[in-house]
This record gives C-alpha cells, structure tokens and sequence, in this order.
C-alpha cells in the first residue's frame, strides 16, 4: 500500500467544503473543516485553479447541498429507529467526525476503493481520530467485488432498515452498472431510504451552465475519469419505480435552493447539473 494515495476527485470535494466555511457567509451549509486537515494539502491549496472562489461557486453549492441533505435525512431516520448507513463511493467524507452526535447511533460503512481507503485510515490514526468499531471501512474493488456481500461481512445487517448515500458516483459509472446498483438498492430492508445524485444531460440545463460543463467534462476525461451516465429526472424515477422502490422523488437544485439557500447575501447556489434521487423501500 505504499502507493496509496487518496482519490483527485475525493481531495477536491473536500477542499471545497472547507473553502465553503473560509470564503462563503454565514450562515454556511455545513461547517466542515476536517476534510481540509485529512486530505493533508499543500498550505497554498487555495491557490489551485480548480479553488477559484468565484468560478467554483456552483458547483461547492451543490457538493455542500448534497451533504446538508444526508445529514439532515440522517437526523430524520435516527429519530424513526434506523441505526445503519452506508455511504458508496465514501472519500474523504468525515461525518462520523464532525457529527457524534448522530455518528454515535448509528453504524456507519464506508465504502470505497482499497488504496484510497487504506490512505484515509492512516490519515484518521494520524489526526488522532482513530476508526472506532461504529465506522467500519469497507475496501471494495468494484470491479470485481460485491459491495453488498462485503458490507455483510463487515456487520451490515440487510435485514434491517438502513440509509444509504451514493453522492458524486453515479456519473462515473455505466448505464448499466447504475441500474444494477438501482436494482440492488432496492432490496434493502423496508423502511430504507437511498439519496443518489446524478448529472443531468447538457440539453437540460442552461446554455452558460453548458459551456461550464463542457470544461468539466473534459477535465475529467483528459485525467481519465470520464463521465459515462447522465439521467433527466422523468427517465431516474422511471427506473427508481423499474428496480422496485415504493416511492421515489427528485430533489432538485431548485429544491436544494428553497431549503439551503434562501435569501443568501451571497448569492450562493447549486448549479442545475446535478440532481438528487431519494427513493424509498
């Protein structure tokens, strides 16, 4: 493991969300500082291209949004007797850090690649917060690994109600993987709720947003993580109703700016892009 290293992806997702606390006005979204010290960058990370204030501002809206929602879904469920959450495609997430107020009524499993995975364990022992038995991490190779069967194996009980959070993954991933995964999550125990974010197609959101895209897009192929799955809302319910979920509702930018966003002196809020599925069992 002497390669690992955390994912690109990971490490911008939590610079954002610390630059959302250091650049941002109150009231922020979520306050999150500690991904800023686990993904231990260089003291001059604010000066990246990709940390710009002005040109990232939709897209930290949305990473902070996105994360506001689970949190706030997870205080809901906790309340209702759920005790299990499962995060697909974890990275540098640090709720079971920042939130023992929930963290601690819940066993929570991070799911992610093996080398980054094994990274951010040594990164938790060396700030000091150790993985203590209600986190378990969960190293999945998905390309030849079931993550349910390794979540099993690590004390997910399937018979039982849980969360599950698949933030920022989606996209990476092919239509037909998305609709495994889809089909897979909906055999979850009654009275489990799934939040999955998706990117929409280019000709559904605005021509400026486009050409935003369109930069994103290539950036991601050019350092070989290319976008491969895009989704409209009607065709995500559809297959949210197809796998067999009771309910299913797309949370939208719009909505993400009603409940986060409202009267911001700021401005501050989510692109279109990205939209939320909270599906049901």
């Amino acid at each position: 493991m002497a390669t690992a290293e955390p994912d690109s992806t990971a490490v911008r997702v939590a610079l954002w969300r610390a630059l959302h606390v250091l650049e941002d006005s109150e009231p922020h979204v979520i306050s999150d500082e500690i991904g800023l010290r686990l993904a231990d960058v260089d003291d001059d990370w604010r000066n990246r291209p990709d940390m710009d204030p002005k040109a990232t501002s939709s897209s930290r809206a949305g990473i902070v949004a996105r994360a506001r929602f689970v949190e706030d879904l997870l205080t809901e469920q906790v309340e209702h007797g759920v005790d299990q959450y499962i995060l697909l495609g974890a990275g540098l997430d640090t709720f079971a850090q920042r939130r023992p107020d929930l963290a601690t009524r819940l066993t929570i499993f991070e799911i992610d690649r093996p080398q980054p995975q094994a990274w951010k364990r040594r990164r938790l022992a060396d700030l000091g917060f150790g993985v203590p038995d209600r986190l378990r991490l969960v190293p999945v190779d998905f390309e030849t690994d079931s993550w349910w069967d390794r979540s099993i194996a690590a004390g997910f009980d399937p018979g039982r109600p849980a969360v599950v959070s698949s933030t920022g993954v989606a996209m990476y991933l092919t239509r037909a993987a998305n609709i495994a995964t889809l089909n897979q999550l909906s055999r979850l125990a009654t009275g489990s709720t799934v939040a999955m974010t998706y990117l929409q197609p280019l000709e559904l959101v605005g021509p400026d947003e486009q050409a935003i895209r369109q930069v994103i897009e290539r950036n991601a192929r050019a350092s070989g993580t290319p976008f491969l799955s895009f989704f409209g809302p009607d065709e995500m319910l559809r297959l949210a109703g197809e796998s067999g979920f009771a309910t299913a509702e797309i949370i939208s930018a719009d909505d993400q700016t009603r409940r986060y966003f409202a009267d911001r002196a700021d401005g501050l809020r989510p692109a279109d892009s990205e939209q939320m599925l909270k599906a049901t069992t």
